[in-house]
């Protein structure tokens, strides 16, 4: 016989050996071993907490009619939750990616297979993910394409699955996807391609955002090269053909579409300008109602504010007029150092409606209109009288007080009835003599107030401030001194004041939010109107007096088409000036404050115009310029008052034998004075000097307290200051007032 053929006997050997029998047992252990390790996978592989960015939001500011002035946050995302997203829209996201979304368990195995091969063997990194799997990606996972990661992916995409129901996977899906131009999640993407929220989306562009994710940079189409633009229309129409394959869309509906070009991008609303300071002002606001630091940090706030943009514009102008085009603050030192502060209020429904913070949130942060450390000056001094009326004072002598009481106006008259020694100077150290409040009132003479608050008493005056609307402070003692404006206060602190003075004293609080809404709450405004804190007599007196101001007083370059009153202040050492005034329609607080860049008080001489700056210049004209364009021109309204009848420059009617008045409140030229607290005139009450210079006087000695003066009447064209600062102690070079 001859030898075997050995060919055929290692053929026969490897038979054996590999048995098909064999084999398909082989096959079958790696299938459970490879089932078995998927299954400790499983169970190893827990469902993370979501990823940092993937919560992150952004808080959406708005203007009173619904324009967005500002979007703060890391992330550009505003969630919504899926009833508020088109049904026909969420189909399209659908349609563009994973048309067995409903059907599957979050995994599609041959397209996560596949995308995990290619990527582990070099043919580039690709994607074959469900809804699903991409919403596990963008909220607990990073976007790495490595097969670790996909491999998580698949593991928690099948727990997400079994977890949560499809419509909030298809809700997170769509609210954390990236969109190109900043846009994450669907709000953000619909605002930035159409201008519109995400539930005014129409089916078009809806389709064309779900075509977006495929390339998000690639397809946008005001960016796009040619090819991208055929590209992602090519994508658009493969999405709206999915559509009414699965019977989502009617053919007759998808033969009428027409590519939605979107708008062109626009810069996302920074901090520059006055959008940070309102913003800062809201964020404030909302904590004192109640909303965390940590909540807004979160973000997804809507907040919509009661600023109109046209009034905000009116009021940035006039403050470039008549400031900004006047100042070099690159090349003068002293005129750097002048920040302005604006607030302007409805007095009817509080709203502050315009602010001015300062020339820039990005280069000076401190906001001038909330700032409360600079002196509101002799704009304090309608309170004074205000609280008189309020609380029926009377003089030393047992007259009434209101706009027709005749004072000794002279300067540097020690007050009567006082246990704190005071005796305050007058602007160029000017005796009136015998003088009505109204043009005591008129000129700021330091000498009446001074007596006024002694008469009325300082703790009774301090009471109507805050009542009115003023904070307590170190800084706010129960001192004649005060009726000088010695105290802090902010132009938002004076606008509140003087509103509800406007609003025949009714509190009228100052309020930035309109409403602040969430997913889970909303929070409305504060409560701006509230009830009468002072008699209407008594606010409508101190409108009276301030009619006259503005009429025939220091404020006279406020003065325009439109019925006002207000009230001039310059404080000690010419570190601040204000103008705080009102039409019947609108109330606004301007103040000037002197800062070097160390953010100390100095000094506004110089600056603006030669000598010192004054409330009765540039804040009345900002004050005046201002009103005007937000009026529109000027107004017909006229302030409906109850006072004593007084004229708007202090003039009584005849008084008769029976009348109280005969006793109480003397006509504005009397033959003879009634006797001051201190000495009796003997020189009849003719009308007194108005001072129209503003030369260097001596101040009284610093064992008195702070002295001040006020404004000149018309036509002068300087100031003198309001008020000494108490920190400070003794006197300054010049009378404030």
């Amino acid at each position: 016989m001859g030898q075997p053929d050995k060919g055929k006997a290692k053929k026969r050997g490897i038979r054996r050996l590999f048995t098909w029998k064999k084999l398909l047992g082989t096959f079958f252990v790696f299938c459970l071993l490879g089932m078995g390790a998927l299954y400790v996978v499983y169970l190893m592989v827990p469902v993370p907490s979501a990823n940092a960015e993937a919560t992150m939001q952004s808080n959406i500011y708005k203007y009173a009619d619904g324009k967005i002035l500002a979007r703060t946050g890391k992330i550009n995302r505003e969630i919504v939750g899926l009833d508020e997203i088109p049904v026909e829209v969420q189909k399209a996201f659908v349609a563009a990616e994973n048309k067995s979304f409903y059907e599957d368990n979050g995994v599609d195995i041959k397209g996560t297979t596949r995308a995990a091969w290619n990527t582990v063997t070099g043919k580039g990194k690709q994607g074959g993910s469900t809804i699903t799997q991409q919403y596990v990606k963008n909220f607990y996972l990073s976007q790495d394409q490595t097969a670790t990661r996909k491999l998580k992916e698949m593991v928690i995409a099948i727990k997400v699955d079994q977890q949560m129901t499809k419509s909030d996977i298809l809700a997170g899906y769509m609210n954390t996807s990236y969109y190109g131009r900043s846009a994450y999640g669907v709000q953000a993407a619909a605002r930035s391609y159409y201008g519109v929220d995400a539930p005014k989306l129409t089916t078009a562009q809806g389709a064309y955002l779900a075509s977006l994710l495929q390339a998000p940079n690639q397809y946008d189409w005001n960016s796009a090269s040619t090819t991208g633009r055929k590209l992602v229309e090519e994508r658009w129409n493969y999405v709206l053909d999915n559509m009414v394959d699965e019977g989502w869309l009617s053919p007759t509906e998808r033969a009428t579409m027409k590519f939605p070009v979107p708008q062109k991008p626009k810069p996302a609303p920074g901090m520059e300008g006055q959008t940070g300071y309102i913003v800062e002002a809201a964020n404030q606001e909302l904590m004192r109602q109640g909303v965390s630091e940590e909540d807004i940090k979160a973000g997804g706030w809507t907040i919509t504010l009661n600023i109109d943009e046209k009034k905000q514009k009116a009021l940035v102008k006039a403050v470039d007029k008549q400031l900004e085009s006047k100042l070099d603050r690159k090349g003068d030192e002293k005129q750097a150092t002048v920040q302005a502060g604006a607030t302007s209020v409805d007095p009817k429904t509080g709203a502050v409606v315009a602010l001015y913070g300062g020339v820039g949130a990005t280069e000076h942060w401190m906001s001038n209109a909330t700032r409360r450390d600079y002196q509101p000056a002799s704009t304090f001094k309608p309170i004074v009288l205000a609280s008189a009326v309020d609380n029926r004072a009377v003089t030393q002598d047992g007259r009434r007080i209101g706009i027709g009481t005749i004072y000794d106006g002279d300067s540097q008259r020690p007050v009567v009835g006082s246990s704190i020694p005071f005796a305050p100077e007058n602007e160029d150290d000017r005796n009136y003599g015998p003088i009505t409040v109204q043009r005591a009132t008129n000129s700021s003479v330091n000498s009446v107030y001074a007596q006024m608050i002694v008469d009325v008493t300082p703790a009774k005056t301090k009471k109507t401030a805050l009542a009115l609307g003023m904070k307590d402070g170190v800084d706010f003692p129960e001192s004649p001194a005060i009726s000088l404006g010695t105290m802090g206060a902010s132009t938002m602190d004076m606008a509140g004041v003087y509103a509800t003075l406007d609003n025949h004293g009714k509190k009228v609080t100052p309020t930035l939010v309109k409403t602040a809404s969430h997913r889970d709450r909303t929070v409305e405004g504060a409560e701006a109107i509230g009830g009468q804190v002072i008699s209407r007599e008594a606010a409508d007196t101190a409108t009276q007096a301030m009619r006259g101001v503005v009429r025939n007083g220091s404020g006279f370059r406020a003065a325009g088409d439109y019925e006002a009153a207000g009230k001039t202040g310059t404080s000690e050492n010419n570190r601040s000036a204000w103008f705080v005034g009102y039409t019947p329609e609108l109330v606004t607080a301007v103040g000037l404050f002197g800062e070097d860049e160390k953010g100390n008080q100095v000094t506004l001489s110089n600056t603006i115009n030669s000598g010192r700056a004054n409330g009765g210049g540039t804040p009345a004209k900002i004050w005046g310029d201002y009103t005007t364009r937000a009026l529109g021109g000027g107004s017909d309204a006229s302030f409906d008052l109850e006072t004593d009848g007084a004229a708007p420059d202090g003039t009584l009617p005849e008084p008769t034998a029976t009348s109280e008045a005969s006793e109480e409140e003397p006509t504005e030229e009397p033959t003879t004075a009634p006797p001051s607290p201190t000495s009796p005139p003997t020189s009849t009450a003719t009308t007194p000097p108005q001072p129209t210079e503003d030369p260097v006087t001596t101040p009284p000695e610093p064992t008195q307290e702070p002295t001040a003066s006020e404004e000149p009447s018309p036509p002068p064209s300087i100031e003198p200051p309001d008020v000494l600062d108490p920190i400070q102690g003794g006197s300054s070079t010049r009378p404030p007032r």
